[in-house]
């Protein structure tokens, strides 16, 4: 890989991860693109690389709901900020449930899978144009609705999901206050990033690196390229959101959707 692929594809992840058009199905994409034939221990590096990068750009753009979120909990009163945070761990629990059951199966599906790709990328442009047309309302998120929006998060697993489309559009649709939606799919995502990419540097660790030809250079420009990306998309997202502008990007995943299912058929 090339500072400048590394440059582009840490780009796309840290606008993708943000923006409701998959992040995972726009990384396979541009692999294909750019025909990148990643050993899978390259590609387990780069992308646990990049992922650090916007995690730390939510933690950077959410410092002060996290600073205030952590002060209220130790309160140790039921609190709002408590009731967040149990609603968050209940958002947990299928995505989580998911990837340690299916771990193998999913692993798979990130293999240029540009049918699969193209097909969700469909999918994720009709949950977002159905949230583009559902009504705003102030209604606060249950711990029922917590568990829905996991199920979404669950589901966005898949690689042409968007996972922020997938969990906004779904608090949405079930009356959640549209800004609030944004925050909770943002920082519900946090924990599961945090404890995936643990998994992943465990699992380098234990191969001492071993088959990893992916250079320094194209790791920093990496993870660089989608920490500032990430720093705009999400603060950008939050905007969009609360002024219902989901279609546009529903219209995007379905031209770029059908696309890569022509490209699969071709090729």
């Amino acid at each position: 890989m090339s500072w400048i692929e590394a440059l582009i594809l840490g780009l796309v992840q840290g606008l993708t991860e943000f923006l409701p058009v998959s992040s995972s199905g726009h990384l396979e994409l541009g692999k294909a693109l750019f025909n990148l034939k990643l050993a899978a221990s390259d590609s387990l590096v780069f992308d646990v690389i990049v992922h650090g990068g916007t995690a730390l750009s939510t933690l950077v753009v959410f410092r002060k709901d996290i600073f205030e979120i952590t002060r209220g909990l130790f309160e140790f009163n039921w609190n709002w900020q408590t009731k967040f945070v149990v609603n968050i761990i209940i958002s947990m629990i299928p995505a989580a449930i998911i990837g340690i059951v299916f771990e193998e199966q999913i692993t798979q599906l990130f293999n240029n899978q540009t049918l699969l790709v193209g097909a969700m990328l469909i999918i994720t442009s009709l949950l977002l144009y159905l949230a583009d047309m559902a009504k705003n309302t102030k209604k606060s998120i249950t711990p029922r609705n917590a568990f829905i929006i996991g199920i979404a998060q669950a589901i966005a697993i898949l690689p042409g999901i968007s996972r922020s489309g997938a969990t906004i559009s779904t608090s949405v649709m079930l009356g959640i206050d549209r800004e609030k939606a944004a925050r909770f799919s943002f920082l519900m995502v946090l924990p599961l990033i945090i404890g995936k990419m643990t998994l992943d540097v465990k699992e380098i660790v234990e191969s001492g690196g071993r088959d990893i030809d992916i250079s320094n250079l194209a790791l920093i420009i990496g993870f660089i390229a989608a920490f500032i990306s990430g720093l705009f998309a999400c603060q950008w997202m939050i905007s969009l959101v609360k002024n219902a502008k989901l279609k546009y990007f529903a219209y995007y995943c379905f031209i770029v959707g059908s696309i890569a299912l022509f490209y699969s058929f071709l090729f």
